[in-house]
């Protein structure tokens, strides 16, 4: 079966073409995406633009007409934190799907969660015992934990990179006194979430996913992401403290010329070290293996498994 996965982000929106079937990995046909950025473009009344509104109307017709051009069988589309927060995220949507018939379906944050653990499961699988998942997004954070394809406990936190430098991080590059509030504001949020995460026990194995984590443990020396799917790739907590310290000192033009930082994402890194240097302090984990598969790999997972056999 060809799949056509929208996803709808706060950073980017992406369809992927895909061909799956039960029991197989999902093989990428084709990718086509654009920086939107809607998690930037909410204005005092978190509504989100009229031009924005505008722009991902006119990429989804584009993808429509990729999906066909492609012999896409099934279209499927989420969104996420950007659209999930936005006052008129539902009048957006029910406006998209009456121009071109796409429906979008808004992911709650948990569910985020979980369909993003299942895609780490499936990757790592069962031998990773109980699995920790964290994922930095542009307007949230997704942390999930257990021992199975459903995880015993999932969490969607409001601290995703795009958002904290929106509404945390102004200067360029900030001052000590924005960088020290936000790191306050990201440990007290994270802090709230760690008894519940770690009720059960410490993980055998922590894993990250998404571009933040990506661009982190590229910077620290990891692989490039020309090298494939297949070459392990690990994040040291003593690297990410060194990036959060490091990060929000230089500019944005600095931060551009850092290996594997791409240019629409260079302004979010610093923020997305903070959050990720909290993380693994506060859930003592010394390092963490970046998985490649994220949550549209999970939402494909998840279509594969309710197929009749």
């Amino acid at each position: 079966m060809r799949l056509g996965v929208l996803d709808v982000g706060s950073n980017t929106v992406h369809l992927l073409v895909v061909d799956a079937h039960q029991g197989g990995r999902p093989l990428p046909a084709f990718s086509h995406k654009a920086e939107l950025r809607l998690g930037e473009n909410l204005d005092a009344e978190n509504r989100l633009s009229e031009s924005c509104c505008e722009r991902l109307l006119d990429f989804v017709r584009e993808s429509l007409r990729i999906a066909e051009d492609k012999g896409v069988h099934r279209m499927l589309a989420f969104a996420t934190s950007a659209v999930r927060d936005a006052a008129n995220g539902d009048e957006l949507l029910s406006r998209i799907e009456a121009e071109t018939g796409v429906e979008i379906k808004v992911l709650p944050g948990p569910d985020e969660a979980r369909l993003t653990f299942l895609a780490a499961r499936r990757w790592f699988g069962w031998s990773s015992g109980r699995l920790l998942m964290l994922d930095i997004g542009g307007g949230s954070l997704e942390i999930a934990a257990g021992l199975d394809e459903e995880p015993d406990h999932a969490v969607s936190l409001p601290l995703g990179a795009g958002r904290l430098t929106r509404d945390w991080l102004f200067g360029d590059p900030p001052s000590a006194a924005e960088v020290r509030a936000v790191r306050r504001h990201v440990r007290a949020e994270i802090a709230t979430a760690i008894g519940i995460l770690l009720r059960d026990g410490p993980p055998n194995h922590a894993v990250a996913t998404s571009k933040t984590f990506r661009q982190l443990a590229r910077v620290s020396g990891a692989a490039p992401s020309s090298e494939g799917h297949y070459v392990k790739r690990v994040l040291k907590h003593a690297d990410v403290q060194a990036l959060a310290e490091r990060l929000p000192r230089l500019t944005v033009a600095d931060r551009r010329e850092l290996p594997g930082v791409s240019q629409g994402r260079a302004s979010q890194l610093a923020a997305g070290a903070i959050v990720a240097d909290a993380a693994m302090d506060l859930l003592s984990l010394p390092d963490l293996e970046v998985c490649p598969w994220a949550l549209r790999e999970g939402v494909i997972l998840r279509q594969l498994d309710a197929l009749p056999d």
